[in-house]
């Protein structure tokens, strides 16, 4: 699933080319994502002229001078700025024209979604409940362990809380805890406010890190023209069960936590 540094490399491409410019046409060529696309959305999204493209959490904000359309990339989605006449393959479901161009949105497993609303969006019920950004200066560590007082999860699972931090997902989750030291399956009420500090440190170093790369392209995943992630290469924990820790040596463990797949160095993470 991309997670926020791939949205939001997915953000920084596409918004040179929408940001001021009038939307001309939507076409939607399949209704069924994770939410039924509405019937009516050509209708409120043409003619406007899109103010901004932002980001908050995995979502991505293309704000017009009418409304508010939020998209999220599911499982699988991606946005393509393409040529207006370039042909659609088979799970390209939606097209917005502009200026001789389009975006182009793919989605092979229909996880995604495009929500159009004129009220607020960060009051739209996906997006009010969402805690801090992590690449924010107000987060910190002394926020984490704040947070974590009387609690008895697992850190990995406390991080990927998009309650207590929005947009850290599971691959990222896992590179951050290496980074800090931190054994994923720790209970977060346990752990000390300085090593808070040094996990909240890691997370945003990871975040930016990736960004930087334009994302981890694991399978499919690709940018918003057509290049991969390039992050995939710099992973230290994630998907590398069984090979030698970049640190010590000791073989890298999967584990499973909150069903999802979970990695470590039983040597450098306590």
């Amino acid at each position: 699933m991309p997670e926020l540094p791939e949205v939001e490399t997915t953000r920084c491409g596409i918004a040179p080319h929408l940001t001021g410019r009038i939307i001309e046409q939507v076409i939607i060529r399949d209704h069924r994502l994770r939410w039924p696309i509405p019937a009516d959305l050509p209708r409120h999204l043409q003619g406007r002229r899109i103010l901004a493209v932002e980001r908050r959490a995995k979502y991505l904000l293309l704000r017009t001078d009418g409304g508010t359309l939020i998209l999220h990339l599911g499982m699988s989605g991606s946005l393509r700025v393409l040529p207006a006449q370039a042909p659609p393959g088979p799970h390209d479901h939606v097209d917005i024209r502009i200026d001789g161009q389009v975006l182009r949105f793919r989605d092979p497993r229909r996880f995604g979604a495009l929500i159009w609303t004129e009220a607020d969006p960060l009051v739209h019920p996906l997006l009010k409940g969402l805690g801090p950004e992590p690449l924010e200066e107000s987060f910190n560590g002394d926020y984490l362990h704040q947070r974590a007082k009387g609690r008895r999860s697992a850190v990995k699972q406390f991080l990927m809380d998009s309650r207590i931090l929005a947009g850290v997902g599971n691959i990222y989750a896992n590179e951050s805890l290496f980074m800090a030291g931190i054994h994923p399956a720790r209970a977060v009420g346990e752990i000390e406010r300085e090593r808070y500090r040094f996990l909240a440190e890691a997370v945003k170093g990871v975040l930016l890190r990736s960004i930087e790369q334009g994302g981890t392209s694991l399978r499919d995943f690709i940018r918003e023209d057509g290049r991969p992630g390039y992050f995939a290469q710099q992973l230290k924990v994630y998907g590398r069960a069984g090979l030698p820790c970049t640190q010590c040596g000791e073989p890298i463990r999967e584990s499973r936590l909150g069903q999802r797949s979970t990695f470590h160095c039983p040597h450098c993470q306590r």
